[in-house]
This record gives C-alpha cells, sequence and structure tokens, in this order.
C-alpha cells in the first residue's frame, strides 16, 4: 500500500511539473500568434464601432487540456475597455500538433468622444483546463483607432412652411349677363339697353371699374326661321360688342376723339356665334319645368338621337304637340347673347398686406384687417425672422389652424439654424418649435409638421425618432418641395444611422443644395464607393468652395485612393479656409500614411 500511494504522488508531480512547464512554453510561442484586426484602424459608424478579429496560434503551442485566451481591449489613455474573449480549448483542437488553430470574433463598442485615437490591445493567457494556473503574455497592441469621419455629415438645413393659400397674382372677377333679341334680329332692343342690363354695363367702363377681358357668345332657337342666317349668333355676339365700345367711348373723359377710341380699345373682346348647337336647349330643361317630364323626354330622345340633322331633328319636334310651348316660351330665352365681363380683382399690394401685418403682429390694428390667406402670405414678404415670428404669432391667435401653428414652428426652426447661437439657446429653439407642429399635429396630421419635427430630432442627434417622423411624413399629401426636404433630412438621419444604400437612395431624390452633395460623398465614401464620392464632393464645392470640411473630405477620399498629391492640395485648401484644421488632420488616422510625407499639411 506504501508502495502505491508514493507511485500516486510520483504520477502527480510530474503531472505538475509538466503542466508548469507547458505553461510557460505556450506564452512564450505566443509571441508568434497571428491576429488580425479589420478593418485597420478602427471606423466609427453609427454610434459604435465595430471590428472583426482572427486569431491564428502557431503549431504545437496548444496543448491538450490546456486553455489558451486572447483577451481583448480598447485602450486610451489610462483607461482601458474591456472588449470580451476569443478562448482556445485544447480539447477542441485535436489536430493542433499540425494544423494551426484559429477563430475570429467579432468585437463592439460604444464611441464617446473621449474614447478616441486609442489602440486595440490584446493579453494572451496560457491556462489548465481548471484555470487553476495562469501564465499570461505582456500587453500586445493590434489596431489603432478610431476613424470618425462618418461624424462629418452636415445637418441638412430645412423648414417646411405650410402654403398660404394667398394668390399674389392678377385675378379676375366675372360678371355674367344675357342680352335678348327677337325672331331672326341681332339688334338689341331699346327696353334692355336703357334699362338695368344696360346700366350693368355702365357699371364696367374706365374709372368705375378695371375691365380686361369681355367675352360674349352669341346663340339662336333652333326653328328654322333661325338658323337660315349662319351669321345670326355671330351677330348678335357682335352687336354686344359694340354696344359696349359705344359705352366706353361715351364714358371716357378724353377729350379727343383718338382717346376716346383708345378707351374702347382697351378691353380685349372675345366673340363666338354658336350655330346649331343643342346644349342651351338642353342646359334649359335642367332648369325648368315648362314641359311635362314625359313631354321632356320625349325632345331629349329626338335631340341626342344618333340619326337625322340638326334640322331635321328640329322638323321632328315642330310636329310633337309640345311644339307650340316649345316656340312660345322656350325658344325666345335661346336668342341671347350670353356677356361675360372679366374684370381685375382689387388686392392689396405686397407693401400694403406686409404693413398690415406687422400693424396686427404688434396689436396696432385688428386682426380681421386682413384674411388669413393674406396674413400667412404677408409672412413671406420678409426675410427678418423676428417680423415672421410675430406675424405668424398673430395668424395662431387669429386661426388656430395646423398651418399656422407649423409656420410658426419652422420660424424658429430656422432660428434655431441659425449659425451665430449658442448650444442652449438653439435647444430652446427646438424645443419651442417642437411644441408649435405638436399643436399642428393635433389640429391636423399633415407632413409638413412631421417634416420639421424630424428636423428637430436630426438636430439633437434623435436618429431613429427622426427617421419615424419622415416615414410618417412619406405617408401623407404634400408638394414637391417638402417631399424633397423630407429626402435631404432622411438622407442625413440615414448616415448617422450606418445606412449608406439608403441614404444614397434618398440624397439622389432630393435638391442638390451643398450640404445634400456634400452628404452624398460621404454617403459613397463610407460605403467604399470612391469613384462616385470623388465626383460628389467636386460638384458640392462647385457650388460652395468656401467650406473648410468640403476640402477635408476631398482630402480624406483622395487618401483612400492613395492619392498623395490629392490629400496635400486639398488639405491646403481646407487649412487655408480654417487653419484648426491642420491639427485635426495630423492626428485624423484617414492620413495615418502620409503624416511623414515632406509636403503634409503643416
Amino acid at each position: 500500500m506504501v508502495s502505491i500511494k508514493k507511485s500516486s504522488v510520483a504520477l502527480l508531480l510530474g503531472v505538475m511539473i509538466l503542466e508548469s512547464c507547458s505553461l510557460p512554453k505556450m506564452v512564450k510561442m505566443a509571441k508568434d500568434q497571428k491576429l488580425t484586426v479589420t478593418p485597420s484602424p478602427l471606423e466609427l459608424h453609427g454610434d459604435s464601432v465595430v471590428f472583426d478579429m482572427s486569431a491564428q496560434l502557431p503549431v504545437k503551442m496548444l496543448k491538450k487540456n490546456k486553455v489558451y485566451t486572447v483577451s481583448t481591449f480598447y485602450k486610451y489613455g489610462s483607461q482601458k475597455l474591456d472588449l470580451g474573449k476569443i478562448e482556445f480549448k485544447g480539447n477542441d483542437f485535436p489536430t493542433a500538433k499540425t494544423q494551426a488553430p484559429a477563430l475570429s470574433k467579432k468585437f463592439s463598442f460604444g464611441y464617446t468622444t473621449e474614447i478616441g485615437n486609442g489602440e486595440v490591445v490584446v493579453i494572451g493567457s496560457a491556462a489548465n483546463a481548471a484555470m487553476s494556473k495562469i501564465k499570461t503574455t505582456p500587453e500586445m497592441p493590434v489596431a489603432k483607432g478610431i476613424i470618425i469621419t462618418s461624424r462629418l455629415v452636415k445637418d441638412v438645413k430645412f423648414a417646411s412652411y405650410a402654403a398660404h393659400g394667398y394668390n399674389n397674382k392678377e385675378e379676375y372677377t366675372p360678371n355674367r349677363v344675357e342680352f335678348y333679341f327677337e325672331q331672326k334680329s341681332a339688334k338689341l332692343k331699346v327696353k334692355e339697353t336703357k334699362g338695368t342690363k344696360g346700366k350693368f354695363i355702365d357699371a364696367f367702363v374706365p374709372k368705375k371699374s378695371v375691365t380686361k377681358m369681355v367675352s360674349v357668345v352669341g346663340e339662336h332657337s333652333p326653328e328654322g326661321r333661325e338658323i337660315i342666317n349662319a351669321k345670326l349668333s355671330e351677330n348678335r355676339a357682335n352687336a354686344i360688342v359694340n354696344f359696349y365700345k359705344e359705352r366706353l367711348v361715351k364714358g371716357s373723359k378724353a377729350k379727343k376723339a383718338k382717346d376716346k377710341k383708345m378707351a374702347a380699345d382697351s378691353v380685349n373682346f372675345v366673340t363666338k356665334g354658336v350655330i346649331q348647337d343643342w346644349s342651351a336647349l338642353k342646359s334649359y330643361f335642367d332648369t325648368t319645368s315648362v314641359l311635362t317630364p314625359e313631354e321632356e323626354a320625349s325632345a331629349l330622345s329626338i335631340i341626342n338621337s344618333s340619326t337625322g340633322t340638326f334640322i331635321e331633328k328640329e322638323k321632328e319636334l315642330h310636329g310633337q304637340k309640345y311644339y307650340k310651348t316649345l316656340f312660345q316660351k322656350v325658344y325666345p330665352k335661346l336668342r341671347t347673347a350670353r356677356t361675360e365681363i372679366l374684370t381685375i380683382k382689387p388686392k392689396k399690394n405686397d407693401e400694403q398686406l406686409l404693413t398690415i401685418a406687422k400693424s396686427i403682429a404688434t396689436n396696432a390694428v385688428s386682426a380681421d384687417s386682413l384674411r388669413d390667406d393674406e396674413l400667412a402670405y404677408a409672412a413671406t414678404l420678409t426675410t427678418d425672422l423676428k417680423e415672421k415670428e410675430g406675424i405668424y404669432m398673430a395668424a395662431t391667435k387669429k386661426n388656430d389652424s395646423w398651418a399656422s401653428h407649423n409656420n410658426l414652428g419652422a420660424v424658429y426652426l430656422e432660428m434655431a439654424n441659425a449659425s451665430a447661437i449658442d448650444k442652449n439657446t438653439k435647444m430652446k429653439y427646438l424645443e419651442t418649435a417642437e411644441t408649435q407642429f405638436n399643436l399642428s399635429l393635433k389640429a391636423k396630421n399633415n407632413a409638413e409638421a412631421h417634416t420639421n419635427l424630424a428636423e428637430v430630432h436630426l438636430l439633437r442627434g434623435a436618429k431613429v425618432i427622426g427617421l419615424d417622423e419622415i416615414n410618417k411624413a412619406a405617408m401623407l399629401e404634400s408638394t414637391d418641395d417638402v417631399k424633397k426636404g423630407m429626402m435631404s433630412i432622411k438622407g442625413a438621419l440615414e448616415i448617422k444611422n450606418a445606412q449608406y444604400d439608403a441614404a444614397i437612395q434618398s440624397l439622389t431624390k432630393t435638391n442638390e443644395s451643398y450640404e445634400v452633395l456634400f452628404d452624398l460623398a460621404l454617403a459613397y465614401t463610407l460605403k467604399k464607393d470612391y469613384s462616385n464620392a470623388k465626383t460628389s464632393i467636386a460638384s458640392a464645392l462647385q457650388k460652395n468652395s468656401d467650406d473648410a470640411w468640403g476640402h477635408y473630405l476631398a482630402a480624406v477620399i483622395a487618401a483612400r485612393q492613395k492619392d498623395a498629391a490629392g490629400v496635400t492640395s486639398n488639405l491646403k485648401n481646407a487649412v487655408a479656409k480654417d487653419s484648426s484644421i491642420s491639427a485635426k488632420a495630423k492626428t485624423d488616422l484617414e492620413f495615418i500614411d502620409f503624416w511623414s510625407a515632406a509636403d503634409f499639411v503643416k
């Protein structure tokens, strides 16, 4: 029994000596392990840094019943983020003596500005299966980080205003009157020219009302005595024109005949003679009950028949029992010259509208001094945001409509986008704007307010909520301008959300402003489509060559294409616009391969 115990102790001691010898050997061999990080340097996309790391151990390094662990960290300054481990278990690799064990793993961590430009480091550790004995390697750097080019995205400045609904163009008011004629006659009746209809015409001579155009349609009744004269309808129309011109000359205050004639010629007359047409009779049936329903149906059946000429149909009507009623009570109503006088609608000019709107905003005059559409239009006549604010605020008090609340919010959105304000003021404007947009949506679900809310969330950095608002807006009716605004905001949000393909689709459906073209170039860059990226940033710089960051992005694109001359020239242009960019370029890992160049930016 004693000899057995001695033998067991000796065996156990041998195993322990073997373990203690193999662990340091594994650690020593770890210097030849192959660790590959992709991408390297690390890159920020969205709010996260994601990378793959593959690890391959030397042949014969991994032993049975042993574990080798690659512990991975992101190190910045004196701080470390523990990212996780890759663990090789010896028993899982029975061919480790002849084939190199290999594993890979995806790592990710959230980004904050404090952890920029650190590095990925690993520490290897060899242990027995029970993890009771562990030997570790020194800390080894495996990748640099972090490229934050995705943060260059430009927040598109867009505010969606609801349409004011006001027509600022010249408008016309139609005024209608009908003159009636005797059978076969184109001569105006004295009782009409001297009566109310003559006075109606007199109301539109110069100095009383500005007449733009007079349209006269002469007509005849269907019986043969009327249609025998093909010129009758046209002559009736001309009779009205001549009468009207006489009144214009008479009403003119000019002393000379030629000046009086000019007064008559200042009005555009359009005449038309309608012949052999049943439309007037059928329209009359719709407004009168002179015939019984059965008689009217009979007449319409004859008129609408696909066979027979106009004259043949009138003869057939002539043979009906109700024809006498038609002839005596209906046909005289069809011997007319229908006259429509278009007069210029009186309007306040833009200067008057703006002056009154400003007075309304300061409570100097009643809000009823302008209609809702006039007040909303007046706000568009000033570029002063404080004046716009006052007018739209007055509009919300006057009508409490979805449009006025949206437009007031849009003003605050423009204020938030102004360049010369501090962050706290910007956030206050955004909060005030959001309140107005929510009031607008409470009154009516509308695309403009949802689009504006998306802009609010874009400026706050709330990507998910912003995209949700854009999706809501896209489901509603909107103008082309609003749709393009949606797409520009959507594209910027999608870049921030690392959805580069989607961003490209959105940004190619909007306007080609500098900000849109810049973001499009950035999306192509982040997607690694450098050819389209170069084309887009060149187009952007054609629109605005004064933005330093446009030249900086062009330098990044050149660096990714290994274009040293492009890097140098574009960075020099960027630094010329903004000298602070020099320091950024010297630490930006996009340019790590160019830092040592003699002509790299100073």
